[in-house]
């Protein structure tokens, strides 16, 4: 959510911005309401304190008439303040309404575009591999080695699903034990946080104005299931206050993450590229206001060291405006190649959300001077597992059909040093 003062100072700005994401704001209209709010609330304050005075004039009557006439004024004030309340009221909700429909405002460094086809490419790194041989895709290779199976999580679940299997399971916390041994000596806590969280959460991390029809709603409880962990990692601190020596505050989150995948055709939905469920490592911070940028690129530069220890090849992606969700007022991609589609494909992504997040939950940090300020709330992907073991599988695969294991993940792989061996 924007500050409603900075709306009110910069609404050419503020729809200009949110027109560079695809949303149409009536910024007149909002203006409108917070200037008829904040009429209402002088009024209403002003009642109040007629009611209290009367109140007490009443109390001091000894003139039974008199005492009558106070009464009948006295009534009529607090008939009009109850009024004045009730349209206060409908007055505040529209204008909470308009301001959650807001997206968080791209940062000026974000260049403006319409979609992902404008989203550019700001370098590549790794060795794109020449295998000598005709590669397979991972499919493929998961059937020939027993690692993937969703014909039969078709059968249990449905489309959409599927089983790991063998050595593709040591593959998985391989990953995830790497990933902790980068990412907590930098001072990230690990957590395993629910799965299952309420509206007020999922609101407040700004994914229900427009994108809900990517997530699954328990209907008879009223939970939400994640999309990510960091839809949880956020509520965490709602309504608290950090002292400003605690930030950074970084968290390295663990869970299945759930998404409908609504309106995804073709060969992607077959295999385990673009599930229903699946299992991610997702960093999260907050951070100082002045600090959030270079914590951006920290975090960048934190999910480059794991896909080079991993030996992987990869290209980092600036997104456009028009391809930003709502939170995010600046995000980098980090897309993995896929040797079987002579392409990358998106295995990260990390974004600042500056306190636009932090606004909605009530997350603030009491600096040392005594002020009180949002912190500034960050994501970025450790690793998605299932696209980071398909980058694996393709891109470590050799001609006899066996997979060598990369370098940082044999320790945790129980003396395998290739799949399929």
């Amino acid at each position: 959510m924007l500050d409603i003062a900075f709306i009110r100072e910069y609404p050419d700005q503020v729809r200009s911005g949110a027109r560079s994401k695809g949303v149409e704001i009536d910024i007149n209209r909002l203006l409108e309401l917070d200037t008829e709010r904040r009429r209402l609330i002088k009024e209403s304050e002003e009642l109040r304190s007629r009611q209290n005075k009367a109140s007490e004039e009443i109390a001091g009557e000894s003139d039974a008439a008199a005492r009558e006439e106070r009464i009948a004024a006295v009534r009529g004030v607090k008939e009009s303040f109850k009024r004045s309340e009730i349209e206060l009221e409908k007055v505040a909700s529209e204008l909470e309404d308009l301001m959650r429909q807001i997206p968080n405002l791209p940062l000026p460094d974000v260049r403006i575009g319409k979609s992902d086809e404008e989203n550019y490419e700001i370098r590549q790194v790794g060795q794109i591999p020449d295998f000598g041989f005709p590669p397979k895709d991972y499919i493929t290779l998961g059937e020939e080695l027993d690692l993937i199976d969703t014909k039969r999580a078709s059968k249990v679940a449905g489309a959409r699903f599927g089983y790991l299997k063998g050595d593709a399971v040591l593959l998985e916390f391989a990953l995830v034990q790497y990933a902790l041994s980068v990412l907590v000596p930098e001072g990230f806590v690990p957590l395993i946080p629910p799965v299952l969280i309420n509206e007020r959460s999922m609101r407040g991390m700004g994914y229900l104005e427009r994108g809900e029809d990517e997530i699954f709603r328990t209907e008879r409880d009223g939970y939400y299931l994640v999309g990510t962990s960091e839809q949880a990692i956020g509520p965490m601190h709602a309504d608290e206050v950090f002292r400003e020596a605690e930030l950074p505050k970084r968290y390295v989150g663990f869970s299945s993450c759930f998404r409908r995948e609504a309106g995804s055709y073709g060969k992607d939905v077959r295999g385990i590229l673009r599930v229903h469920q699946f299992d991610k490592l997702e960093m999260f911070s907050f951070t100082l206001p002045e600090d959030s940028d270079k914590e951006h690129e920290d975090l960048l530069t934190l999910q480059e060291k794991l896909m080079q220890g991993l030996g992987l090849p990869y290209r980092v992606v600036g997104i456009v405006s028009g391809d930003l969700g709502d939170p995010a007022a600046r995000k980098y991609d980090i897309e993995a190649w896929i040797p079987s589609q002579g392409t990358y494909r998106e295995t990260h992504s990390t974004s600042t959300t500056t306190d636009w997040q932090s606004r909605r939950l009530n997350v603030r940090v009491r600096r040392d001077s005594g002020e009180r300020q949002y912190a500034h709330m960050l994501n970025g992907t450790a690793f998605a597992i299932g696209r980071t073991i398909i980058a694996i599988l393709e891109n470590h695969q050799k001609q006899d059909g066996s997979i060598e294991i990369p370098q940082v993940l044999v320790p945790y792989m129980q003396g395998k040093t290739d799949l399929g061996r």
